[in-house]
């Protein structure tokens, strides 16, 4: 029997598929991406931490017990600590200013996930919240995980560090329990079982669309 995640990914087959094949993900895992779309797109996706943390943080005040709730913290301290580490080490790399690290120009893609992520936030909605964090991690492992089976040429520690923050046991592991949360908290309403599958699409959208912001200015 297909799972409710399972089958939420397969109703985005071709939007799923577009972004782990993107143009920039196969420059990043070749080490030919371009260092101005590198800092671009770097620059654009730290916006995000702040309505990341948040989804954490709802995640983890609606979640149904303890158990859930310390998972969600764990993982908020791991991004606070090694992928924060891995911006500022990046904009040092890349010569970022301090005024694109801060307060850059938005692309409309930035602003489009930043408000699926805090519409999420605001519908108090467990189902909703993890139904956007699991499209933010998945599509990542997905794309990372092909360092596994294809030669990855990149060497410098932009290109690597960043594919190794998605993938290995530990993020997987992360993952697939995203997915059995999910998978448990089906909600029996229909119109909320809706706005998750709106959600969820929602989220897959915007990081394709996030990835063609990448050679946009």
């Amino acid at each position: 029997m297909t799972s409710w995640s399972q089958a939420l990914r397969e109703s985005v087959h071709d939007e799923w598929t577009a972004a782990t094949r993107h143009r920039f993900v196969d420059e990043l895992l070749a080490g030919t991406v371009a260092d101005d779309v590198l800092a671009h797109y770097l620059v654009q996706d730290y916006q995000f931490c702040d309505a990341f943390v948040a989804l954490l943080g709802e995640a983890c005040a609606t979640a149904p017990g303890l158990p859930s709730r310390l998972r969600y913290a764990r993982q908020l301290g791991m991004f606070a600590s090694d992928e924060d580490t891995y911006f500022v080490d990046s904009f040092d790399a890349l010569g970022v200013s301090e005024q694109d690290r801060t307060a850059p120009r938005l692309t409309e893609a930035t602003r489009a996930f930043d408000r699926v992520m805090r519409d999420a936030n605001a519908s108090r909605s467990h189902a909703q919240v993890v139904a956007v964090l699991l499209v933010a991690e998945w599509l990542y492992l997905d794309w990372a995980e092909r360092a596994d089976v294809e030669p990855m040429a990149a060497t410098r520690p932009e290109h690597v560090r960043w594919v190794d923050l998605h993938r290995g046991p530990d993020f997987r592991a992360w993952v697939q329990w995203l997915r059995a949360e999910l998978d448990d908290n089906v909600p029996e309403d229909e119109a909320e079982h809706e706005a998750v599958e709106a959600a969820f699409r929602r989220a897959v959208s915007c990081e394709l669309a996030f990835f063609e912001a990448a050679y946009q200015r």
